[in-house]
């Protein structure tokens, strides 16, 4: 069809579009680092315990019309499939966790792993291994199960060639050590968390129990204004505070609260 043949108002449309692709700048294409980096250079990620990244393990999630649900955990996570790898286009963005992306370090993406994970990646086609830290989301093609950075594709010698065959293998790196909350000594001002407020006592009590049997105590129940209120604490600090809100919602439960008493 000719442009004298568009109806008026589509031919402004087209026009309009074909302008503004002429004057917005270049998608950047995505490639190697302009460092001289070599594959020597690049070091093993040091897996450790951590705690699951406050970014990226929102679950189920979706991209492109798919939804994908973040696996509860990557222990015994083991799968062979197609990696390919990503760099200069997104180095210094944000990962999915929050970390800023760097090309030269040993990362990854993966679509359903918790953040972060650690995973030992073999290069199926030539044996070479590099140990990564996912912390990323991707990549969405079905036929793809990991994107390494630059750094990891160059460990595993697939920079050239763009995917690999590999195995990915997640390491368990144990149990993440808590340090003892801290709590306000008598005649030491603290900061109360509530956790719920039932009209019934019976509500009060059955969330007391479920609080202490989780490892979240001191827990208290207090009567006033006509509602039976589950208190816990008192903690030396808001920071203390602050872990005991977070470990409550790690566990299941609602988020609490600070209060003053």
């Amino acid at each position: 069809m000719t442009l004298r043949r568009l109806p008026l108002l589509g031919l402004v449309l087209l026009l309009a579009a074909c302008a503004g692709r002429q004057d917005a700048p270049p998608e950047p294409r995505d490639g190697p680092s302009d460092r001289s980096l070599t594959a020597a250079d690049v070091v093993d990620a040091v897996p450790r315990p951590e705690p699951l990244a406050r970014y990226g393990n929102h679950s189920p999630y979706v991209v492109f019309g798919k939804q994908y649900r973040v696996m509860a955990s990557a222990r015994g996570y083991r799968e062979r499939g197609t990696a390919s790898w990503y760099g200069s286009k997104f180095h210094g963005r944000r990962t999915s966790s929050g970390e800023p992306y760097d090309m030269h370090l040993a990362t990854a993406a993966h679509k359903t792993l918790p953040l972060p994970t650690y995973a030992e990646v073999t290069n199926l086609d030539n044996g070479r291994k590099v140990i990564v830290k996912i912390n990323d989301r991707g990549p969405f093609k079905d036929d793809r199960i990991i994107d390494l950075s630059y750094g990891a594709a160059l460990r595993l010698d697939m920079i050239a060639t763009g995917t690999a065959r590999v195995e990915v293998r997640a390491i368990d790196t144990g149990p993440i050590p808590e340090a003892p909350v801290r709590l306000a000594s008598a005649g030491e001002p603290g900061t109360w968390l509530q956790a719920g407020a039932y009209s019934r006592r019976d509500g009060a009590r059955s969330l007391e129990q479920q609080l202490e049997r989780a490892g979240l105590g001191p827990v208290s129940v207090e009567h006033s204004g006509g509602l039976y209120r589950v208190h816990m604490g008192p903690y030396a600090s808001t920071t203390e505070a602050q872990r005991v809100i977070e470990r409550t919602v790690e566990l299941g439960f609602d988020r609490p609260h600070t209060i003053k008493r």
